[in-house]
């Protein structure tokens, strides 16, 4: 099993794929500080995200919604999104077919 590295994506949010296979990917995305962001963008992959511990609003297009621990949503591809941490947490993101840009 590989171990993969722990990379970071942004002041104070870092990124480390789980786990991986051409169909689907699990990646962790760690938020250290209350105020840390997910930049807005898009990707052609389904994402499924849960929110593991933390506070987090998002962006899903043209709406605003909160989610913390054990709360799960999903994301269709194309679909502009991004988050400012409320809370400092972990979320755990979903991603079919895989991101190989995280590879």
């Amino acid at each position: 099993m590989p171990n993969f590295p722990i990379v970071s994506t942004g002041e104070h949010v870092t990124r480390q794929v789980l786990s991986d296979h051409p169909d689907l990917m699990v990646v962790a995305f760690r938020f250290h500080a209350t105020g840390a962001i997910g930049a807005l963008h898009s990707h052609p992959h389904v994402q499924a995200t849960y929110v593991e511990s933390g506070r987090f609003r998002f962006t899903l297009g043209e709406h605003e919604q909160e989610f913390g621990p054990g709360e799960s949503f999903v994301i269709p591809p194309g679909q502009t999104h991004g988050c400012t941490c409320l809370e400092p947490g972990t979320l755990v993101d979903s991603f079919t077919p895989r991101r190989d840009d995280f590879l």
